[in-house]
Parts: structure tokens; C-alpha cells; sequence
């Protein structure tokens, strides 16, 4: 009798495990698939809406570089602007940087800047070993508020915002961008300012 109800026990355990093991999987399937279109703010070539967005945040401030020198974000105004939130400790941070710095060099006519949301400290420490051509500067938390007035409301990394040279925002990537896709997205970006 007592053997029976141990054994019970066990299979009804191991059944809620497995059930509970089931549904997790199910759920994390459902919102990985999801996740893409989650993470575009917009289509390509769009202008986004400005009642929801605030872009001063951003362009009307300064931020420090790895030196310590202010930088007014203005002044990268004239040209076309690729923006690109990050942080060390962020793995697709990481990984897109090797991208968006080889699109730097390749588009001459386009600013791109890092904001780094993470210490000086800990952004130093990672352009020693991983170079970077385009200018970093430094944000802290206080980047996670200015992404938020851009269209990020979870504040998620990494978090990618162009712009025209005008400075209105064209497009942002919430999540690891899609060289191909920024690529093209740049190209237009450089049509534009030209005409």
C-alpha cells in the first residue's frame, strides 16, 4: 500500500514536471517568434511619429567621451546619424559593433556614435582590446531615460536610432541590427542628403 502511493507520487511529480517543463518551452517558443517584429519601432524609410517621441533628448545634450571632454551632440548635425546604444556587458552589443564600425568607414558621409550605458571605466577597458573607429561617449543610466524619450520604452539593449541630417529620426532597431538591412538603411540615409 505505502509502495503504491510512493509511486504515485513519483509518477504525478514527474507528469506536473514534465507539464510545467512543457509550457515553458511552448511560452518561450511563442515570444522568441514574436521578438523580431517586437523589435522594429518602424519600417524602414519612415518617418516616425513625433508625438510619442522626444529626439532633443538626445540631440540637445553632451556627453563625456573616453577622455573625460564634453561633446554637444549638435555638432554632429549636417549629416546623417547612426546612433547606437550599448553597453559592454550586453552580448549583441558586442556583437554588432564589429558591423556598425566597418559601415563607419565604408560611409564617410555618415556620423556614427556610441553611447555607451555602462562606467568609463568598463568602456575603456573594452576599446583596449576591441577597437572601435567612431566616436563613444558615455551615457551611464542616465542613457536608459534618454532611450526611452526615443521610442525604447523597456530600455533594452542594444538600441540603434538614425537620423537625417536634418536630425529628424528616421528609424530605430530595438535588439541586434541586421547588417544588410542598416546597410541599405544608410545608403538611403546618404541619397537623401545629398538631394
Amino acid at each position: 500500500m505505502i509502495e503504491r502511493m510512493k509511486r504515485r507520487t513519483i509518477i504525478f511529480g514527474a507528469g506536473g514536471l514534465a507539464a510545467m517543463a512543457c509550457a515553458g518551452w511552448l511560452a518561450w517558443r511563442e515570444s522568441s517568434r514574436k521578438a523580431p517584429q517586437a523589435n522594429r519601432a518602424a519600417t524602414a524609410g519612415t518617418t516616425l511619429p513625433r508625438t510619442t517621441l522626444n529626439p532633443g533628448a538626445l540631440l540637445e545634450s553632451t556627453l563625456p567621451d573616453l577622455s573625460g571632454r564634453e561633446v554637444a551632440f549638435k555638432q554632429f548635425l549636417g549629416q546623417p546619424i547612426v546612433v547606437n546604444f550599448w553597453a559592454t556587458w550586453c552580448a549583441p552589443c558586442v556583437q554588432e559593433m564589429p558591423d556598425l564600425d566597418l559601415m563607419a568607414q565604408t560611409f564617410q558621409k555618415v556620423h556614427f556614435v556610441g553611447i555607451g550605458i555602462d562606467t568609463v571605466d568598463n568602456i575603456r577597458q573594452f576599446v583596449d582590446k576591441i577597437k572601435v573607429s567612431y566616436p563613444l561617449l558615455i551615457a551611464g543610466n542616465a542613457g536608459i531615460s534618454m532611450m526611452r524619450e526615443l521610442g525604447n520604452p523597456s530600455g533594452g539593449l542594444p538600441f540603434t536610432v538614425m537620423f537625417d541630417a536634418e536630425g529628424n529620426m528616421i528609424d530605430t532597431v530595438l535588439g541586434q541590427v541586421k547588417p544588410d538591412a542598416l546597410r541599405t538603411q544608410v545608403e538611403s540615409l546618404v541619397t537623401k542628403s545629398r538631394t
